[in-house]
């Protein structure tokens, strides 16, 4: 119960930093879950981050079991409303005012300054998660052959996390 004020602070602030998707905040998560918290390992979000991404609905669902593991079922609760309440009510205000504003000559600016700033996070969030998934050289090999294809085919990303994973635990 005593973590319950510290999950509403942590995932009420991630929330603000998802410009762009879930990996944006993922490197702020990892040191407010993992190295402030210590609610969990930085493998275990690591593999709970990969289960979101596979699983149907949004990535960051995965949420629900930091807060489970800190706190219980109200840890779990409490962190869902905590990370989509203060994005969804700031979509709604800003989108409100953002259709008034059709004409304002900063709208343009605006929407052009927000694109860096999304692909910096989300960059940052890749290679935060990466030092966590890429521990060795079989890791690594995996890695980069999931890119290669990645970016020679047109493949679904799904069948190709498929096959990491079997070649994972037949190697592993």
């Amino acid at each position: 119960m005593k973590e319950i004020p510290a999950l509403v602070r942590v995932f009420a602030y991630l929330s603000l930093l998802t410009v762009g998707g879930g990996m944006a905040a993922f490197p702020e998560m990892k040191i407010l879950t993992v190295e402030v918290h210590h609610w969990l390992t930085f493998p275990q979000l690591v593999h709970l981050y990969s289960v979101g991404q596979m699983a149907p609905g949004p990535n960051m669902m995965m949420i629900v079991a930091i807060g489970e593991w800190a706190a219980g079922i109200l840890g779990a609760i409490v962190v869902v409303i905590a990370f989509f309440g203060p994005t969804s009510l700031l979509t709604l205000l800003v989108g409100r005012l953002w259709n008034r504003l059709e004409k304002w000559p900063w709208r343009k600016s605006i929407q052009e300054g927000l694109a860096p700033v999304s692909i910096g996070l989300l960059l940052a969030g890749c290679f935060t998660f990466a030092r966590g998934a890429v521990t060795g050289l079989d890791t690594a090999t995996i890695a980069v052959g999931t890119l290669l294809i990645l970016l020679k085919y047109k493949i679904n990303p799904a069948l190709l996390v498929l096959a990491a994973a079997i070649i994972g635990a037949l190697s592993f």
